[in-house]
């Protein structure tokens, strides 16, 4: 599902603060919703506009992580991998990305849901994969809620502050300095891209054959 920066501007602009925990909340569900692209221009939105605080962007940015996360872990739990696997591929998560999200989870259990905020593929498919392979819930909210309110605050502080500097530059400064944080931000998705592509390979090896449930507390083979 695709929205782009112009259409997230509108809601941004039409719903505040509602439109950035239920963007953040749809992608943690396990929607491939852009709930980071979401945070980044409200915190933009914010630094130009008095009618957002940045404070409130991060702290509905963190409640729609928290929210969603918790009841993608509910989905999971509840529903398991036929949801997963009848669902998945019509947004675009497929047998090997919902591998790689087994592998990742299975071997490293809640820093996945931690430091998976801070990764694409991660942030869709961790709640899901913690409720469907059990995951204990007390465990599952401390690690879920330290990184939803790390993440929102780093990301929002720091396009807030980028945005706050702009303001005070003018012609081919501002320009040059777009620029920059457009090539670092294309560099950065084909790193990601890239790397998931070799951690799928990983995944398939450590994980050969259909797709199982996998036990958090126990490394593959």
């Amino acid at each position: 599902m695709h929205l782009l920066p112009l259409h997230l501007h509108q809601l941004i602009a039409t719903y505040g603060y509602w439109a950035v925990a239920g963007i953040v909340a749809l992608e943690s569900m396990g929607i491939p919703l852009p709930g980071e692209t979401m945070l980044i221009l409200a915190a933009l939105y914010a630094a130009m506009h008095s009618d957002l605080s940045i404070v409130g962007v991060i702290a509905s940015a963190a409640a729609g992580a928290i929210v969603g996360d918790n009841v993608g872990y509910w989905i999971g739990r509840e529903f398991g991998y036929a949801l997963l696997l009848r669902f998945g591929p019509t947004v675009g998560i497929g047998e090997a990305r919902i591998k790689l999200g087994q592998y990742l989870f299975a071997r490293h259990g809640g820093k996945v849901v931690f430091f998976g905020r801070f990764i694409a593929v991660l942030r869709v498919l961790a709640a899901l994969l913690a409720g469907i392979n059990r995951m204990p819930w007390a465990s599952f909210l401390i690690a879920n809620a330290a990184g939803g309110i790390l993440w929102a605050a780093a990301f929002g502080w720091g396009a807030y502050t980028f945005g706050r500097s702009l303001l005070h530059v003018h012609g081919r400064l501002a320009i040059a300095l777009l620029a920059v944080a457009v090539a670092i931000i294309v560099v950065l998705l084909r790193y990601v891209r890239a790397h998931e592509a070799e951690l799928e390979h990983k995944a398939e090896q450590a994980l050969p054959g259909p797709l199982q449930p996998v036990d958090w507390k126990h490394e593959p083979g």
